[in-house]
């Protein structure tokens, strides 16, 4: 399917093993310099539009940098700066020699200034906020400049505290109003409240401390490297192991553990959510809130405390693969301490994988699919992915008699480009889904060749902003087939780019540096069977309909480095032949969209809403900040009704989930909240309403060809 990039792929490979390909050896006994030179390696060879090292490069990656490790410029000094400008247009250079002076420069100096900082805000808030003082706070990084002296830093630490502290200060006060009538309540002096509120903040900036004293300098390094990956492209990225592992779960849906979502506070590392269907939740012996204070795997004797470890570290000990076992010191929630034998197994990640609902609509049933993302494994190919599952739950529906089908995109930001393909082919005969082009290398069509088709009846499919890469690639060859109406957002997020990753440790020989972790990195660009690209455009809904995210800028185009939007030569392909008149359909729901008044509505709240993120200089002054804060909730009354918003729709599991919700309170739980959001999704409503326009059901034949 990706023929050209795996040639290259393969390449590279065979001269790691040949020597023959490249005199390049990597085996760089400095496991950073050797983490560079793949890095670099990689990036210049293989990547999609590879950039000249030079000084503009050099200049990029060196503000990347920065304003990854100090945004709001509350550590680093002009003094600072101006022994780091020394490195602006060297860096070049100094990636190409596997040099790692400016990082380390920097790296010392940060650790340096987070220390101090410690000081700095701890001094500030033991002493009370004056709030009748007329003085702002810039939350816009950029409109900051680096400060001069001590004096300053701690003036724009006040400033930062006290901005933080009034949000609380505020809520303490509101809350003592609210309870001035009830006869047991006793009035506390303001004194008192900004004492309490400054506490709070405090314990917030503390436990923000932990988390970077967890940090090592591997993670600052994996800052700057991306710093230099994502020079190329905003896809581009470096993942360190851990990182690695988290990616590859989050595709597959699945991990091996004990199926527990931990968190740490200070020094405590506790659990916060069990994961429906793990063993631990299978188990019901492990508690949300149980603390846990050692680890000891079941073929060992000795406890490893995990008091004060990172939080990814401890991860690491509890985690393992399905059917060994694990035994946790626990610390209850009742505070008696209990040791607890775990079993780990393959936990599924529910909310990853698609579902579905059925809903009777004007004497019509009507399935919906929700689709997260286009996951897959890249270990087991044969283990669960959005292809197989979207089929069955196709066929499922099918036989609840569908008449209709909502296939729901939105938030959906990609995954495999295996896998849209498939999907795609699900409700065409067969033809091209997508064509994909590598540098110099003429573009390649991926298609459909299987004849059969599993749902030939309406399909609409729901979009939004967020709905990115393999959500734009299927929207746009249903519409470019005209095999569906797409309702959503002015345009999709607008990437169009194919990334590939590569695990940088089968590139070493030898390797004695522990994980090297993985980068993925931008190979191809994907354009649609017309000829158009989706980079930076998107795709166009045939029906917009306004959210709350229509004049906020997140798309591929508000990136400060995307690829540029070109075109190729159209693939051949067949448009779907259906007696539907789809243009007098999108009239009707166009109409109906620009008619409805909770459209306008939330139209209007769009707008309130970039207004309220544009604003970045607030007032720290309790009247002003207290007036204001008034302004912004009487106008933010006037978009309550949005969330009162409830369709007379019901929407229901189907039957082979009744069993699963019997036995499963938490699957229970989460399917009824999920069909309470569709009742009140205004968008769903209206895509069900398109679909009851779409009374005539197509026949899957050709109807004309276009030219290739």
């Amino acid at each position: 399917m990706k023929r050209n990039l795996n040639i290259f792929l393969l390449a590279i490979f065979v001269a790691f093993a040949s020597c023959s390909f490249t005199t390049k050896r990597f085996d760089n006994p400095d496991k950073d310099k050797l983490l560079m030179q793949l890095i670099t390696y990689l990036l210049e060879q293989g990547h999609f539009q590879p950039k000249d090292f030079n000084d503009d490069f050099s200049k990029d990656v060196y503000d990347r940098f920065l304003s990854r490790v100090d945004p709001y410029k509350h550590y680093f000094y002009k003094s600072d700066l101006k022994k780091f400008k020394e490195f602006e247009l060297e860096l070049d250079n100094q990636i190409q020699n596997y040099d790692l002076a400016f990082f380390n420069l920097v790296y010392d100096k940060l650790t340096l200034r987070i220390q101090e900082s410690k000081e700095i805000y701890t001094t500030i808030l033991n002493s009370p906020f004056d709030y009748s003082i007329d003085e702002t706070f810039q939350s816009e990084p950029e409109k900051l400049d680096f400060v001069s002296s001590k004096k300053e830093m701690k003036t724009r630490w006040r400033k930062q505290l006290k901005f933080s502290t009034l949000s609380n200060y505020h809520d303490l006060i509101s809350e003592q109003i609210d309870k001035k009538q009830d006869s047991d309540f006793v009035v506390k002096p303001k004194s008192e409240l900004n004492a309490k509120a400054r506490a709070n903040t405090l314990k917030n900036f503390q436990e923000t401390a932990v988390y970077f004293d967890d940090l090592r300098r591997d993670d600052w390094l994996s800052i700057y490297v991306n710093a230099i990956a994502e020079s190329f492209d905003p896809h581009t990225y470096y993942f360190a192991p851990q990182d690695k592992d988290r990616f590859d779960a989050s595709m597959s849906g699945k991990y091996e553990g004990i199926g527990a979502r931990l968190q740490k506070k200070m020094d405590e590392i506790s659990i916060t959510e069990l994961i429906s269907g793990g063993s631990a939740w299978r188990q019901n012996k492990l508690q949300v809130g149980d603390v846990i204070l050692k680890v000891r795997q079941e073929d060992e004797t000795e406890a490893v405390s995990i008091v004060g470890m990172r939080l990814d570290d401890a991860v690491k000990l509890i985690k393992g693969p399905k059917g060994s076992k694990v035994i946790l010191t626990l610390k209850r929630v009742d505070g008696s301490i209990e040791d607890l034998m775990i079993p780990r197994d393959e936990i599924e990640l529910e909310e990853t994988y698609a579902k579905s609902s059925i809903v009777e609509k004007d004497n019509q049933n009507f399935g919906i699919i929700n689709l997260p993302k286009f996951y897959i494994s890249f270990e087991d190919v044969n283990s669960r992915n959005a292809t197989t599952d979207v089929k069955r739950e196709i066929q499922r529906l099918k036989k609840q008699g569908m008449d209709g089908l909502v296939l729901d995109l939105r938030n959906n930001g990609g995954g495999s480009l295996k896998t849209v393909v498939d999907i795609g082919g699900l409700f065409i005969q067969e033809g091209p889904i997508v064509q994909v082009r590598s540098t110099g290398s003429d573009r390649e069509v991926l298609r459909d060749r299987d004849k059969s088709v599993e749902w030939e009846g309406p399909l609409v499919i729901l979009v939004n902003e967020f709905s990115a890469s393999a959500s734009e690639i299927l929207a746009a060859a249903m519409q470019d087939y005209k095999r569906a109406i797409i309702i959503g957002s002015a345009q999709t997020y607008g990437k169009g780019t194919v990334q590939n990753i590569i695990d940088l440790n089968r590139m070493v020989r030898n390797n004695t540096n522990g994980d090297m972790g993985a980068l993925k990195f931008t190979t191809q660009k994907y354009y649609r069977i017309n000829g158009g690209s989706t980079q930076l455009e998107g795709v166009k809904s045939d029906v917009i309909v306004p959210n709350r995210y229509t004049y906020v800028d997140m798309g591929e185009r508000d990136q400060d480095n995307p690829l540029p939007w070109d075109e190729i030569e159209p693939a051949t392909y067949e448009l779907w032949k259906s007696s539907i008149d789809y243009e007098t359909t999108i009239e009707r729901s166009r109409k109906r969209m620009a008619q409805s008044p909770e459209m306008k509505l939330i139209d209007e709240n769009a707008k309130w809403i970039k207004k309220v993120r544009s604003k970045k200089l607030y007032s720290l002054k309790y009247q002003i900040y207290e007036a204001n804060l008034k302004r912004s909730e009487e106008e933010s009354k006037r978009f309550e009704s949005l969330s009162d918003y409830e369709s007379n729709l019901s929407f229901e599991s189907l039957p082979y989930e009744l069993p699963i919700m019997e036995n499963d309170s938490v699957f229970k739980k989460n399917r009824e909240r999920w069909h309470e959001t569709l009742k009140q999704d205004i968008y769903m409503e209206e895509a069900l309403n398109v679909l009851t326009d779409l009374t005539l059901k197509p026949k899957a034949n050709a109807l004309s060809v276009l030219k290739d």
